[in-house]
């Protein structure tokens, strides 16, 4: 079989597998109660997903932009600054000053900054200059990414 990447929007809530399948006799009362989530796509289907699969593939919420003059779905500020899971600064040389950003699905960008002068070099400053670009670049992921689940690939 061909593998396959699928991105799309959905809503959910947690729910007990019995609360989405009620009816259903065959289930084991210890089935009945497994955490997961109730998972409502596009086109109106509802489906329960065991919590450890559903929290693996859609734990990104998608947060409202309150800058922006729509409720659809957009990228926050909120949603950039989550997704970044760790970062690590570091001054090569007397004058340079390197970012490295590891992002919640553990890709890394790595950002540097530097000055003409050593005597004029303050790491805090290219830090914050590195770490500026980084999230410009994770608001351009986040954003390919929302365009997909919206828009799919056609």
């Amino acid at each position: 079989m061909k593998q396959y990447i699928g991105t799309k929007i959905i809503e959910a809530e947690p729910a007990k597998r019995g609360e989405c399948f009620e009816g259903l006799d065959m289930l084991s009362a210890e089935e009945a109660a497994r955490d997961g989530y109730r998972v409502r796509y596009s086109d109106g289907y509802v489906s329960w997903s065991p919590k450890d699969v559903f929290e693996a593939a859609y734990l990104l919420p998608v947060t409202v932009n309150e800058e922006l003059r729509t409720d659809a779905p957009s990228i926050s500020q909120e949603m950039v600054d989550d997704f970044i899971k760790e970062t690590q600064v570091i001054t090569l040389g007397n004058k340079t000053t390197v970012v490295r950003a590891v992002l919640r699905n553990g890709f890394e960008i790595v950002e540097s900054s530097a000055c003409v002068s050593a005597e004029n070099y303050d790491e805090d400053l290219g830090a914050q200059i590195c770490l500026k670009h980084i999230k410009d670049k994770v608001w351009m992921l986040l954003g390919f990414l929302l365009q997909t689940a919206v828009h799919g690939i056609k």
